[in-house]
């Protein structure tokens, strides 16, 4: 029999919530099914507790509190990597696996990926395709700049996730607005993991995709997997949905895979798995974002169902110094669609008929909200606001297209003023 894997120290669970366990179960089972799991966070979530070996308990946004826990432990525990696939924690376990002598990439390194505003200074130094972006002090340097790129604008916070505050401007008194969101807006605590600040950025037309990348060494990046994005309608960016296909022509695409390797070069990446933001403009790909982990959203089950690679056991290989399995297995499709409130109000009902719980294509149907929720609907309406979720599998993006709204048109959603409607469409 092989030896059994030396304990993987993960930072990070992802919350005790019914929606984070929504959200983090899979890539947690994933990683789980491969290797013992040590978890660093200050509690264990009761759904996460099934698939660890031991917890360390610790406040992750005290960097220097937890790298003396881990020290002690790693002291009388073996080791052989140390991840996390929470945006929160990407530069305190590249601190980690620095001082444990375990791979991953610089602490520099992901302290660029989690300032926007260092990235696109990197990105700029290196040649790469990005947006033109000033870090503005205040509203005056937001709008002095807009005016000078020229209308329209995106602001954004300097250090979020999940498309968190940022907003689209076309004047001035709509960059006062975005400005005041993008200081204050924040989603699962981010706030207190990195620089403030607010970026107001070249507005990039064009479709948006995001790349899962292995970086396996300097200049050695590999593209897992393509995702097409559904934004919501202007002025904030929310992500309405995700598809993820076997056959999309940019897994090949030369200009992208050059873009992605220059881009991780130029921020200084040389070990693990990233999801990097991009916009398919008329000027050709440029970067949006570097993310120092893996895409969430779901996105590893996407993969896993259209290609037949795991995500989070890919970034758990990378971060041990195992080879990871990147030759794909599956040729499918597979999409998810969250459903945002057509209105603010209170969340009355969310039901479904008994027989969407059938098809075989229907992969889950989630609900994250519960009756009595407080809801908001866009253009004010966050990450949190999400009511449910639902995965569908096909043989190509039209297919589970099509699956998507078949399940949407059967949802029963009630919300308590201004008015109830019971198609979920926006």
């Amino acid at each position: 029999m092989p030896p059994t894997p030396k304990p993987l120290l993960l930072l990070g669970a992802g919350g005790t919530t019914a929606a984070s366990a929504a959200y983090r179960r899979d890539p947690l089972a994933s990683i789980a099914g491969a290797y013992p799991i040590v978890l660093a966070d200050a509690q264990v979530p009761d759904w996460a507790r099934p698939y660890l070996t031991d917890h360390v308990t610790v406040d992750l946004a005290d960097a220097e509190a937890t790298s003396a826990a881990i020290k002690t432990y790693a002291a009388h525990h073996e080791l052989g990597g140390v991840m996390t696939y929470m945006e929160h924690h990407v530069v305190t376990t590249a601190l980690l696996a620095q001082q444990l002598g375990l791979p991953g990439s610089s602490p520099q390194s992901m302290e660029a990926c989690r300032d926007k505003a260092t990235t696109r200074r990197l990105l700029d130094a290196h040649g790469v395709p990005s947006a033109r972006a000033v870090l503005a002090e205040n509203v005056e340097t937001a709008i002095a700049f807009a005016r000078e790129e020229g209308f329209p604008v995106m602001v954004k916070p300097r250090a979020q996730a999940g498309s968190a505050g940022v907003v689209r401007a076309d004047s001035p008194e709509e960059i006062r607005h975005a400005f005041e969101r993008a200081s204050h807006e924040t989603v699962l605590g981010l706030d207190a993991y990195g620089p403030s600040g607010v970026l107001v950025e070249e507005f990039l037309d064009g479709p948006e995709i995001s790349v899962e990348v292995a970086v396996l060494g300097p200049g050695n990046s590999h593209v897992i997997a393509v995702t097409r994005k559904t934004v919501g309608p202007p002025p904030t960016a929310q992500e309405y949905g995700h598809c993820v296909d076997a056959h999309d022509r940019l897994l090949t695409d030369p200009e992208l895979a050059r873009l992605i390797t220059n881009a991780v070069d130029a921020v200084g990446v040389t070990c693990g798995a990233l999801c990097i933001e991009v916009m398919l403009t008329a000027a050709g790909p440029r970067i949006v974002e570097i993310n120092g982990r893996i895409g969430g959203d779901l996105l590893h089950v996407l993969i896993d169902e259209a290609l037949g690679l795991e995500l989070a056991r890919i970034a758990a290989d990378i971060a041990t110094g195992t080879r990871p399995q990147l030759a794909p297995t599956r040729e499918q499709s597979a999409a998810i669609q969250f459903l945002y409130p057509p209105q603010t109000g209170t969340l009355q009902q969310l039901t479904a008929p008994d027989h969407l719980s059938r098809p075989t294509w229907l992969e889950r149907l989630v609900t994250t909200a519960q009756p009595g929720d407080q809801v908001a609907a866009p253009p004010a309406a966050t990450y949190a606001d999400r009511l449910a979720h639902w995965i569908v599998r096909g043989t190509e993006p039209l297919q589970c297209a099509a699956r998507l709204r078949r399940i949407e048109e059967q949802l029963e959603l009630y919300i308590a003023a201004p008015a109830r409607t019971t198609t979920c469409s926006w």
